[in-house]
């Protein structure tokens, strides 16, 4: 192939995309791009396209032996081996507290392996025999009631698909200085799956609740004995109590065998190990829900009981700590979400919020789940700053940094959802900032 020629078609590419532009620093409109067909926008990907000669293929030895044998339980290739949770060193004060990440930046689709959902312990992963455990319902009910892991699996299950966030998820980027981290080492308090389950209405329905109850209060049976306060509509509306997860059994981790699940809400609600719900007539007040998971405001006080995580969105590639190593076609992709509903759209800029385009996302998003995004960006080598926006369908916009900062106090961390910035160098580095 004339390679004069080759940079001349590559360059004609280059120009017709340019004329596509959805705004400003090379964002491409998605359907002029599918429209090029896979020869044009495998140019602008690879920088150049090899001819194969099928008469010089070369069989590798994979292919001509037999391959391990059958295994009892699945694990990734040894190519994909750092793939893994980020997890922090022990906590050698608190031991077992503390949290490990999901790496988003790792990731495509919306689902997360069970085996990378983020992690988050007040003192450690109990060890708990399933026949030895007990879910107590009583309190305001006119008949308590106490039920085995056995027992809940005679119940009518139900499966549904939601996100899961740590209120604390992000809170590095309401510091004073952007930390120097990936997507995963932010935003990776974040995970989603498909949990299954029984109906908590369904028990306290046969529990009978009576009339002057307005909240349930629900511990675990962890040696922090986490409690958390969840008010009686919200419990007869949707939550579950989650014995599987994508599949399987939910894991130690995760709560097994049984933890409450609050869709759309802060992670520390969703109690894991659940051994007792109190049917009462207000919030229990307990410690997890007053010296801690508060909003600190600007005049000292803090807000209570916001249980709904925000409206947000993070690009997950170009990334933190990524670089970019060739100039030409790229695909901005990441995650929205909202508690208050299903994504209705995500919006890019590369050029920090002057322009934005609309990204495309699929069609029907459900509610309370993660929607994956995406949109072509054509990088020609100059500084860019790539920012994304969401909007759910009740109308909530994912806020600017400043606007987010302004509204709390500057020690607070949690329910943070401002636009993530970040900025690409000349060189292709990818770094957190605030813009």
């Amino acid at each position: 192939m004339n390679n004069n020629k080759s940079e001349l078609e590559l360059a004609h590419l280059h120009e017709q995309l340019r004329s596509e532009s959805v705004a400003g620093n090379g964002l491409i409109n998605r359907r002029h791009l599918l429209g090029l067909g896979l020869a044009g926008a495998g140019s602008l990907v690879a920088g150049n396209v090899l001819a194969a000669d099928a008469s010089g293929l070369v069989i590798p030895a994979w292919s001509k032996t037999p391959g391990r044998e059958l295994s009892g339980y699945g694990s990734p290739s040894r190519f994909a081996a750092g793939v893994t949770r980020l997890a922090p060193q022990p906590n050698a004060i608190s031991p077992g507290t503390g949290a490990s990440r999901t790496p988003l930046h790792l990731l495509q689709g919306t689902l997360t392996p069970n085996s990378l959902h983020f992690e988050r312990h007040h003192a450690g992963i109990p060890d708990i025999d399933p026949a030895q455990h007990r879910l107590v319902l009583h309190g305001m009910v006119r008949q308590p009631l106490a039920f085995s892991y056995e027992d809940l699996l005679a119940y009518p299950q139900v499966s549904r698909t939601y996100f899961l966030e740590c209120s604390g998820n992000s809170g590095a980027n309401s510091g004073p200085t952007a930390a120097d981290n990936s997507a995963g080492g932010i935003h990776g308090l974040l995970s989603c799956a498909e949990w299954t389950g029984v109906r908590l209405s369904t028990l306290l329905e046969e529990a009978g609740v009576t009339p002057e109850a307005s909240w349930i209060t629900c511990t675990g049976a962890d040696a922090a004995s986490l409690g958390r306060s969840v008010p009686l509509n919200k419990a007869m509306e949707d939550v579950i109590i989650a014995l599987y997860q994508n599949g399987e059994p939910i894991r130690p981790e995760q709560g097994y065998p049984m933890r409450l699940f609050v869709p759309g809400w802060e992670g520390n609600v969703s109690v894991k190990w659940l051994t007792q719900i109190k049917v009462t007539d207000g919030p229990a007040n307990f410690r997890d829900e007053t010296s801690r998971y508060t909003e600190l405001l600007p005049d000292g006080r803090a807000l209570q009981f916001t249980y709904s995580m925000g409206v947000k969105s993070v690009i997950t590639s170009p990334s933190g700590q990524m670089t970019l190593t060739r100039r030409g076609l790229h695909e901005v992709t990441g995650l929205a979400w909202s508690g208050s509903g299903a994504i209705r759209r995500v919006e890019i800029s590369a050029d920090g919020g002057r322009t934005w385009a609309d990204a495309h996302i699929e069609e029907n998003q459900q509610a309370l789940t993660l929607t994956r995004f995406r949109l072509p960006w054509l990088w020609e080598g100059g500084e860019a700053i790539l920012q994304s926006r969401a909007t759910d369908t009740a109308g909530n916009v994912q806020p600017a940094r400043a606007a987010w900062v302004a509204m709390y106090s500057p020690a607070n961390r949690y329910h943070y959802n401002g636009i993530q910035s970040w900025a690409v160098s000349a060189q292709g580095e990818v770094k957190n900032v605030y813009a």
